[in-house]
């Protein structure tokens, strides 16, 4: 099986993807492709964020206004969507776009494919190849019977074979599917038989709540093998929220450092303390602080100090009152109503 470490690299601007890169976090812009202060608006809050490569729409010439401009504006990569029209592509990458999503078997005769093939060879643009469930070829879907995981990896293999056919293999591959179970099976059968790296997404997945879920069982459980390059998690709502949700996941995987790690305990009939209160205030009061450490809220001594010891600073409920600890010592005894600042004035002093 081909993971991570052991697939090709591409670059897209200054971001490595494959090859044993670190798992990069995408999204898309959702403004109107020609709302050219908008999308910028919204780039930047992106990359704000954290968000490490991003995604436009490219339906027209028009829109490549707003490419150019959201290359002057922003310091992430940048991939132009381009479906069904060559010299679209062709034109986002004279227009300076760092990656090109499209399907070769869709923008026509295989001297389009070539044009496009060499003009992204000349920039140092890689393509992704973008397969989904709900529009393959008719003649692989006639083969399988339905979009079966099998048929997904074979249009995604076609695809790249027609670029590989111009010496193309500057590469990423994603296979997304709205079925969990059938986005991660064919990522399986792809890791198996593809050796560029992939782009794992559940598509369509839904609003935050489910959406979340979703991309969580299917993104998460191919990492935790080893397979998948880069992510998005997608979502109906504020794109935003898909790099958080992206940048969370990744770190409650060991896959990426840095900020605050957050532990609590699911509370039971010992909490004698507002642990669901108290965990909440401190989780919305930590996004303010840029620390790399780890922060717990435990119920009571049984799961404090001991099961947390780990954590470089926290809270042990005990009756109407608890301790604060670091790396399992207590250090104070403290009424409920005044733990949640002593806990924060111990670390700023972290």
């Amino acid at each position: 099986m081909f993971t991570n470490d052991k697939t090709k690299q591409v670059k897209a601007g200054n971001i490595y993807i494959g090859g044993g890169a670190p798992i990069s976090v995408q999204s898309m812009l959702c403004a109107e492709a020609h709302d050219i202060e908008g999308n910028i608006a919204q780039a930047k809050r992106l990359e704000a964020a954290g968000c490490d490569i991003v995604r436009v729409s490219v339906p027209d010439k028009e829109a490549l206004k707003t490419v150019e401009a959201l290359k002057k504006n922003i310091n992430i990569p940048l991939v132009a969507d381009i479906h069904f029209d060559y010299r679209l592509a062709i034109d986002s990458v004279s227009a300076g776009v760092d990656k090109v999503r499209i399907n070769p078997g869709n923008i026509g005769s295989d001297d389009n494919v070539k044009l496009v093939a060499d003009a992204c060879r000349n920039a140092g643009v890689p393509i992704r190849i973008g397969v989904n469930s709900g529009s393959l070829e008719k003649n692989i879907l006639a083969k399988y019977g339905s979009a079966t995981p099998e048929a997904m990896v074979e249009s995604g293999l076609y695809h790249i074979s027609l670029l590989e056919k111009f010496d193309f293999t500057d590469i990423v591959l994603s296979l997304k599917s709205s079925d969990t179970a059938r986005m991660y099976q064919a990522y399986c059968l792809a890791a198996e038989k593809c050796p560029y790296p992939l782009h794992l997404g559940v598509t369509e997945a839904g609003t935050e709540n489910m959406g979340v879920i979703k991309s969580a069982a299917g993104i998460g459980g191919l990492l935790l093998r080893g397979i998948g390059s880069t992510i998005r998690i997608s979502l109906t709502d504020d794109p935003v929220k898909e790099v958080e949700a992206g940048i969370k996941l990744l770190k409650a995987l060991d896959m990426r450092n840095g900020g605050i790690k957050f532990v609590s305990c699911p509370t039971c009939g010992r909490t004698q303390i507002d642990l669901i209160g108290l965990a909440k205030e401190a989780e919305k009061r930590l996004e303010k602080i840029n620390k790399n450490i780890t922060v717990a809220i435990m119920g009571c001594v049984v799961n404090g100090p001991g099961e947390a010891s780990a954590a470089d600073i926290g809270i042990a409920g005990g009756k109407e009152c608890g301790v604060i600890f670091k790396k399992g010592e207590i250090i104070k005894k403290l009424p409920e109503n005044q733990l949640i600042d002593a806990l924060f004035e111990e670390i700023e002093k972290l």
